[in-house]
């Protein structure tokens, strides 16, 4: 009986998340906004409309929260003109097979967006 209750409480506890870093070294000389992407679900980061901006020749750490194993991938583009992107782009539909990495606890992915 308390194996069983045991096994019922493993199956249906919540997949934990994983406390990540992702580290944008903006080497343009414009400021650029990062939006983070997930490939497993809806979820973006930092969410809510929001971007992360990094000034020019500026560095930034930003911490996301991710699901371990997920998949996530950085769009960038320069403030004020979203014609000027890299990455999976500001709407997450563009072509990249550089710019994702996978939700490790524990760990920093670094994004460098040069000129």
């Amino acid at each position: 009986m308390i194996r069983a209750l045991l096994a019922a409480l493993f199956l249906t506890s919540p997949a934990f998340a994983a406390d990540m870093s992702v580290f944008v070294r903006n080497q343009r000389s414009d400021g650029v906004a990062v939006e983070l992407f997930s490939r497993d679900s809806q979820k973006v980061w930092p969410g809510d409309d929001k971007v992360f901006l990094i000034r020019p020749k500026a560095r930034k750490s930003v911490p996301i929260s991710c699901e371990p194993g997920e998949r996530i991938c950085w769009g960038a583009w320069v403030v004020g003109n979203d014609q000027v992107s890299a990455g999976v782009g500001p709407d997450n539909d563009q072509p990249c097979d550089t710019c994702c990495f996978i939700c490790t606890e524990h760990s920093t992915e670094t994004v460098d967006l040069a000129e």
